[in-house]
């Protein structure tokens, strides 16, 4: 709870003011949180339909850029790019723009439509306007006064517009933070956290927690000084200790590459941009153009070389390959089929691989980037203690791979990367507002970490009250014959039912070899590192596929709600593990039986009648169990009736194994 009475309380929000994109954050003990319109929409397009007639608004956002092609003249957006700009600045891209830019005073680029020139602090306001009225619907209270983000290379010029587009509005911009350390602070990273390579001390064996410096980066602390670490004699760095953050931003776009500083002083926090590099004309757009070339020159080469395509057709081309492009980004392979008319029909499938293979050299541009960028900091691979990426396009896996190869560390994506930079702003507002956090990011892990397993049921990890950083690693296998993908469901909680548990982020394990159920590894490792981060990697380890995801473990959370959660737990507790034990049982009883009729099969008149009867009687009692509600089945029955069919089958194992030697050494 903040000081303050409620009355007084100061509320700032954060805002994300970008080229295509524009959304607005607010922070308070839950941690920071996107603030939606009506219509749960986290996202505004930054994009303006001008009227003609006095240059207002006619609609902004969604409803504007869904109407572009209709109104292209007066549909205005990137117009980011216009601020605190000259005429001779933006020459090179007004070709590229649909609506016409003119000069203003002092040779300021603005925007003309109609009769009216309008200038870009003008139409931005606008946007920050719809932000604003969206952030009073969602927290029921006026917003006079945000935090904004720029990119880090705007000059004063931009700086200075940026703040006036927010005064136009009706908002006093308290503080603008670089994009870049934006996305850093909403990791809550620039504290006094260990280097990369010593954020974990040696891995033990499976199942283990490793440990190091406890620390309490609480991203919406009361101020921006950091919070005292907790006393560790191995650990005698102070709180000065600076981080060195590389942001890695891919749009749609742009590209552009940071290396910043972050570090905690008796003064507040303090960030220096050490250096930055990209390309404005490089981005997703790219992938999607990629997708579209190859499909046009393979319908052409199918049914010939005169064949059109217009311009609705290639509308409708760019919409599917972004379309193609995402479902890459999570699936191995996406099945491509166009109606062209006239009985002609283009199918493939584009595999991922493919895809990857054309985007190589795309994804070597940024890297080059990348390189450029360390050697105006002056600073080596090894000294970059964070990733962090930014923008849509990293969902992209080749992208987050290639990022991580080339930093030599695992970059940061559990927040979404369009999302990032309007929560690290929320972050700092709250930091100005006063606002106390609850329970973002703690010392310890507040609550138990585990992942989904047949049934319903929790296998937990990570117990609560593990101190950070930590690690543990558990093996599971597969249940069904031949699966070949495998769903991880990762959980936060206390009871022993997923129905109970908060459910944190899902992925999959694609392109398993077809194996006989239950010989599959599948290798499970939790990793929550110092700054509250859980990434989540399995590994099936006899054919080597991967796959991971990340999260916050407790990002919405209020200590409250996680002591009520716990009481919860202690309340339940024997109804829970009663629960969850008939769901253990039940799995682990419906593979006896599978495997006791294969082995039935088997040995066929191998074994007397009486006592094939025997053991079909057993697999009878215990399958009348498995079919039975909950209430009307006890464990310690249940398991004894288990016993008794495994005891009762000692002897046809017994036949089953001979009968295969003997097969063995016929041949």
């Amino acid at each position: 709870m903040t000081d303050k009475p409620a009355t007084e309380q100061e509320l700032i929000v954060g805002i994300d003011l970008g080229t295509t994109n524009s959304l607005v954050a607010y922070c308070d003990e839950k941690g920071p949180r996107i603030l939606p319109d009506d219509q749960g929409r986290a996202v505004l397009p930054s994009v303006v339909r001008l009227n003609e007639s006095d240059g207002s608004a006619e609609a902004i956002g969604h409803e504007a850029r869904a109407t572009a092609i209709e109104f292209p003249e007066r549909t205005i957006h990137s117009v980011k790019r216009l601020m605190g700009r000259g005429m001779q600045d933006v020459k090179n891209e007004l070709s590229q723009l649909p609506y016409r830019v003119v000069e203003g005073e002092q040779n300021t680029a603005r925007v003309a439509v109609g009769g009216h020139v309008i200038s870009p602090q003008a139409i931005s306001a606008m946007i920050l306007m719809e932000l604003k009225q969206r952030a009073e619907a969602a927290l029921g209270k006026p917003v006079r006064k945000a935090v904004v983000t720029v990119p880090a290379y705007f000059d004063d010029a931009q700086r200075q517009a940026t703040r006036d587009a927010g005064r136009i509005a009706g908002l006093e911009v308290v503080r603008m933070v670089n994009e870049p350390t934006a996305a850093a602070l909403a990791y809550g990273l620039g504290g006094a956290h260990p280097h990369k390579n010593d954020s974990l001390v040696k891995e033990k064996s499976a199942g283990g927690i490793s440990l190091s410096t406890k620390l309490n980066p609480e991203v919406c602390a009361e101020d921006a000084k950091p919070q005292a670490a907790v006393p560790n004699t191995q650990d005698p760095t102070p709180n000065t200790q600076s981080q060195t953050i590389a942001v890695y931003d891919l749009g749609g776009g742009t590209f552009d590459i940071s290396i910043l500083r972050l570090e905690q002083t008796e003064n507040g926090a303090v960030d220096q941009v050490l250096s930055t590099a990209g390309d404005t004309h490089l981005g997703g757009d790219d992938v999607d153009q990629m997708i579209i070339q190859l499909v046009m020159r393979e319908v052409r080469e199918q049914f010939g070389e005169k064949l059109q395509f217009p311009p609705a057709t290639q509308q409708a081309l760019r919409k599917f390959a972004e379309a193609t492009k995402i479902k890459l980004s999570n699936e191995t392979s996406a099945d491509i089929e166009i109606d062209l008319g006239d009985g002609k029909l283009y199918k493939r499938t584009l595999t991922r691989d493919e895809l990857e293979a054309l985007a190589k050299p795309w994804v070597d541009r940024t890297m080059d980037a990348c390189k450029q960028a360390l050697r105006g900091a002056k600073l080596t691979i090894e000294e970059i203690d964070r990733i962090v990426l930014v923008g849509g396009s990293t969902r992209i896996p080749m992208v987050v791979e290639a990022v991580g190869d080339f930093f030599e560390a695992e970059p940061y994506t559990a927040l979404d990367p369009d999302q990032v930079v309007a929560l690290g702003a929320s972050v700092q507002a709250a930091r100005l507002a006063g606002t106390r956090q609850g329970g973002l990011l703690l010392d310890v892990i507040p609550l138990s970490l585990g992942i989904e397993t047949m049934g319903g049921a929790v296998a937990k990890l990570i117990t609560a009250n593990s101190t950070i950083p930590a690690r543990a690693s558990e093996i599971f296998s597969t249940y069904a014959e031949g699966q070949t993908k495998i769903a991880i469901n990762v959980y936060q909680g206390e009871r022993e039912l997923v129905a109970d548990c908060r459910l944190l982020g899902s992925f999959e394990l694609t392109g398993i070899p077809p194996m006989p159920a239950g010989l599959p590894k599948l290798n499970v490792t939790f990793v929550v590192d110092a700054n509250g981060v859980l990434t989540v990697t399995a590994t099936e380890e006899r054919s080597g596929r991967r796959a991971r995801t990340q999260v916050v473990p407790n990002h919405g959370l209020t200590r409250d709600e996680v002591q009520q959660i716990e009481r919860d737990s202690f309340a339940h507790a024997k109804a829970d593990m009663d629960a969850h034990r008939l769901i253990d049982l039940r799995l682990n009883a419906k593979l006896d039986i599978r495997n006791i009729n294969k082995q039935l099969d088997r040995v066929g008149k191998g074994i007397e009648p009486g006592y094939h009867d025997e053991i079909e009687a057993h697999i009878a009692t215990v399958q009348g169990m498995i079919d039975s509600p909950d209430d009307q089945v006890d464990a310690d029955v249940f398991q004894q009736a288990m016993h008794d069919m495994d005891h009762a089958t000692i002897r046809l194992a017994e036949v089953a194994i001979a009968q295969t030697l003997k097969g063995d050494l016929k041949q």
